[in-house]
């Protein structure tokens, strides 16, 4: 059966609503596992990285191609094949039996979740145009988004102690079959833009340029950023890069981003610190979850459980960037947040060997949680601004993709930093000075951000009373 009645814009909502939780869950799911999983299939300290790079180097580089073929294809089709591929690489990963196997999977579920995310972000913006009810679509976007990120260590920790590290993977099974069944019922929607093929040479570029630079960021660990395989691996990728934008530029006959969409300061703008936020948050969740078992010693599951008031603390930044959304331009509550969640993490810098749940991990979580929160939904409705509707799934893959590449140069990059703080010692205290500093660079990173957004981001005002109430009418006429 296909809905075509005013049921639409809920079902819509509530499919999207379960993809992002799921994309986003899967980004931080295995973290409270990672030991359990190195001792499971014989990961050495360097690859056992790969199971989170994997995921997000796929995800954010093929996430324009993901983008374009959402436009030109149509949103439903290219989403119901992504739920697949994503439900079937999380069920296959489940059986791995050595860690080529896992990170595979894990790579194949990030090109599911490329097609998957900017088809059900762009599917939502079609469907909940402006105003009023846009911010509440986009506020529960951002919600199941923020849960999704902070809840998946709840739940890795659960899943890891009680069932095992292989439901870390499984989990994501049911969740893809229950959107896809929701999406299939669901009218196709507007009809694509048939303009030309998706730039697959573009996409491989790009994602082939962005693995090489986090590759040769996490080997400098064995080989000094001066070494030959060092200045080679960059310089590679490099070169990638360059011939991904000259490839864009010049001789792509449907380019994977027009580059002139950069031109549009709220688009470059969001993107820039989506990327820093990305880089910082991931960065964060994964020292964050070391400290509490190597420094502190708790187990998986209490480890996740001492993440939920982050969780909620996102949920909450959420729900009142919604109520403040009506209020208060997003550029300003860019700033608000951006400030809040580098206080939290600045305050994480300060952990300690011998600390404590309620003395150095409690405040800075509920503070970094609401802040983090704040950021999400405005920061979309940001990138998407003023973006033509042909555009907006590209709009939306390049938004997702500046986070996943974020996250993955961000923890790349303080990863190496916490290890050559740390040296050769793992004790307590020499794991506890690596954590603290990366903690204090991601602070760091989301000062960047703020300045990003009182520099490039142009003063606009919240939504007006007229858009307020006339899209309550908007919808019902849906």
């Amino acid at each position: 059966m296909v809905i075509k009645s005013g049921a639409r814009p809920r079902i819509i909502l509530a499919a999207v609503a379960v993809v992002q939780f799921m994309v986003s869950l899967d980004l931080s799911v295995v973290n409270v596992g990672l030991p359990q999983i190195a001792a499971g299939l014989g990961f050495s300290a360097v690859g056992l990285t790969w199971v989170i790079h994997a995921y997000a180097l796929t995800f954010g580089g093929l996430l324009l191609l993901g983008g374009k073929a959402a436009d030109r294809y149509g949103r439903k089709p290219v989403l119901l094949l992504g739920l697949g591929l994503f439900g079937l690489a999380s069920l296959l990963g489940g059986f791995a039996q050595e860690p080529g196997h896992l990170v595979a999977a894990r790579a194949v579920q990030g090109i599911g979740a490329a097609a998957l995310a900017p088809a059900a972000l762009a599917l939502l913006t079609a469907t909940f145009p402006a105003g009023k009810v846009r911010v509440r679509a986009i506020g529960v976007w951002s919600a199941m988004n923020a849960a999704g990120g902070a809840f998946g260590v709840l739940i890795g920790g659960l899943l890891t102690e009680y069932a095992g590290w292989r439901w870390v993977m499984f989990v994501n099974v049911p969740m893809a079959a229950c959107a896809l069944a929701m999406v299939w019922r669901v009218a196709a929607g507007p009809s694509p833009v048939r303009s030309g093929r998706p730039d697959v040479l573009g996409a491989v570029l790009a994602t082939s340029g962005m693995t090489l630079l986090v590759f040769g960021i996490v080997r400098t660990d064995r080989y000094s950023w001066a070494s030959p395989i060092t200045v080679t691996t960059l310089a590679v990728a490099a070169a990638l890069l360059v011939a991904f934008i000259h490839v864009e530029r010049t001789t792509a006959r449907e380019p994977l981003i027009r580059l002139g969409l950069l031109t549009n300061r709220s688009v470059a703008g969001a993107n820039a610190y989506s990327l820093l936020v990305g880089a910082a948050m991931a960065a964060a969740f994964y020292f964050v979850s070391l400290y509490l078992q190597r420094v502190l010693g708790v187990g998986p599951a209490l480890a996740g459980v001492e993440f939920l008031p982050f969780a909620l603390g996102v949920i909450a930044g959420s729900v009142l960037a919604v109520k403040l959304g009506y209020r208060l331009a997003p550029r300003t509550l860019l700033v608000i947040g951006g400030l809040l969640t580098a206080t939290g993490l600045a305050w994480f810098g300060l952990i300690s060997p011998d600390g404590a749940f309620t003395t150095d991990v409690l405040g800075p979580s509920i503070v970094a949680g609401v802040g983090f929160g704040l950021c999400l939904g405005p920061v979309v409705s940001t990138a998407t601004a003023g973006v033509a509707p042909h555009e907006a799934g590209a709009a939306s893959g390049l938004l997702n993709s500046s986070r996943q590449l974020g996250a993955s140069l961000g923890l790349a990059a303080l990863g190496t930093v916490a290890h050559d703080r740390t040296g050769q010692a793992i004790t307590p205290e020499a794991l506890n000075d690596g954590y603290a500093l990366s903690l204090t660079l991601g602070a760091a990173l989301l000062v960047a951000a703020v300045l990003v957004a009182l520099t490039v981001l142009r003063r606009t005002s919240p939504p007006s009373q007229a858009e307020q109430s006339d899209d309550r009418d908007s919808l019902l006429a849906r």
